[in-house]
């Protein structure tokens, strides 16, 4: 059974979790709602419908069926009304100085994202946060919506990191299932799409604050 106690190595999410940016997620969500007449909905609505994969998510929220075509249509409507939006995200409440000061002492970060790899290497650098981080790793695909479990295989294999030694922190019940697939423990934070009540259903930490997050390991 791992615990989080003498953790000496963290993955990062990166949406929801060091980057705020639920207000560009719902913006974006309503475009899509708009295009599928679908009437728009808040933060409250997307966190009780969002799950993965995110097709499925996206039938629940239509109501309706979804097609290839439907598909890439969302994808590129979802992605481009995000990035519009972007440069008014800022980072979570406690990023970078939580970061820095993780770093200390010898213990070690890595950031794992479900964002376009390309661009999330070009957001990190741009807020100064490239450097904290021994390896950095977006998504390889044209579309997104799979699942993280196997990226975070992939990630810690790249690192040669015993999953043991690892805590993954995110904001979404697919870090979770990714670090009970990958062997890792993990600590979720509120400040995402994921309601406070369904990130607790998982029976792991969950907190509201990147600082707290730390401040678990720390107390471990």
């Amino acid at each position: 059974m791992t615990t989080l106690a003498g953790t000496r190595h963290i993955v990062w999410d990166w949406n929801g979790t060091l980057l705020d940016d639920n207000h560009a997620v719902v913006t974006a969500v309503n475009t899509v709602c708009a295009e599928f007449d679908r009437e728009h909905i808040d933060i409250d609505e997307w966190r009780a419908v969002f799950s993965r994969p995110l097709l499925q998510c996206y039938e629940r929220l239509l109501r309706r069926s979804l097609d290839d075509q439907d598909w890439a249509r969302i994808d590129v409507l979802y992605h481009d009304a995000y990035r519009e939006l972007l440069d008014t995200c800022g980072l979570a409440k406690g990023v970078p100085n939580a970061l820095h000061d993780w770093a200390k002492d010898g213990r070690s970060q890595s950031l794992l994202s479900m964002w376009f790899h390309d661009e999330l290497v070009d957001l990190v650098t741009a807020r100064g946060l490239y450097e904290l981080f021994a390896r950095v790793d977006g998504l390889r695909a044209e579309v997104g919506g799979g699942s993280k479990a196997e990226h975070l295989r992939r990630h810690l294999a790249a690192q040669e990191l015993d999953a043991r030694d690892v805590v993954l922190i995110g904001d979404v019940l697919d870090d979770a299932h990714a670090a009970e697939q990958a062997g890792t423990q993990c600590v979720l934070v509120t400040t995402g799409v994921t309601s406070r009540a369904a990130l607790e259903k998982t029976g792991r930490p969950v907190v509201d604050s990147i600082p707290e997050a730390l401040a678990i390991l720390a107390e471990s």
